[in-house]
């Protein structure tokens, strides 16, 4: 009998010595910026397009995402196919439908409507440090989601986001808190994410080691840059 192939999958190399990120952020393929500014060690991934986008260090978006109006804190984890901030219609006007402000291409008046992409702009998403957001999940206008918060794998988020917050579902809900609160007082007080580079290289051993507890009662009395 004959039989189809089936290839071996690749084994990764151990040790090969990754392309390391820098200033200048690294951009897939058939990716769209579009007025969006990035800090130190970007990555975007392939398809996604980027449109009034503030991106602060270290943060990653995977492949076919989109955002827009909408800023991000140090160390986010964005997975492939999120939306964040997708196009809001007017509800609360008489016609739902985009000739009443995008109404020049269907010659029906000389000009759009300013007044509409400025309402939509002035309710921008605002996104705390190393936050995860799952795959496919939608950020809705206007939402503010905390430092450490994990929104779950295609989860619709219409509401405001506590830090360290585990949400889920349509809409999302709480699922639990990632940490007792005097764990996440910790975190918040000791604010890792603004050490400087050096100081998160020297402490590697310790955020791959220690449990968050026990990483709050190390560096809790330390000073904001931790020097080790």
């Amino acid at each position: 009998m004959n039989q189809t192939p089936i290839s071996k999958p690749q084994t990764p190399i151990p040790n090969a010595e990754p392309e390391l990120l820098g200033a200048s952020p690294r951009i897939g393929a058939q990716t769209v910026l579009l007025d969006s500014h990035f800090g130190y060690a970007n990555e975007v991934g392939q398809r996604c397009k980027l449109n009034n986008v503030r991106m602060d260090d270290y943060s990653y978006v995977c492949d076919d995402s989109d955002l827009i109006h909408t800023t991000l804190g140090k160390f986010c984890s964005i997975a492939a196919h999120t939306r964040i901030n997708p196009g809001t219609h007017p509800m609360h006007k008489a016609a739902l439908h985009h000739f009443t402000y995008r109404s020049r291409q269907f010659g029906l008046a000389e000009d759009d409507d300013a007044d509409l992409f400025a309402w939509r702009q002035n309710s921008p998403v605002n996104i705390g440090h190393d936050v995860w957001i799952g795959h496919g999940a939608v950020i809705t206008a206007g939402v503010s989601i905390g430092n450490g918060a994990v929104i779950g794998a295609n989860a619709v988020v219409t509401k405001d986001v506590q830090p360290f917050e585990v949400v889920g579902g349509v809409p999302a809900r709480r699922i639990r808190f990632r940490f007792a609160s005097e764990v996440v007082e910790g975190l918040q007080e000791i604010a890792w994410w603004h050490w400087s580079h050096a100081t998160l290289a020297a402490a590697m051993p310790d955020f791959r080691n220690f449990a968050a507890a026990d990483f709050v009662e190390r560096y809790r009395a330390r000073p904001l840059d931790g020097e080790l």
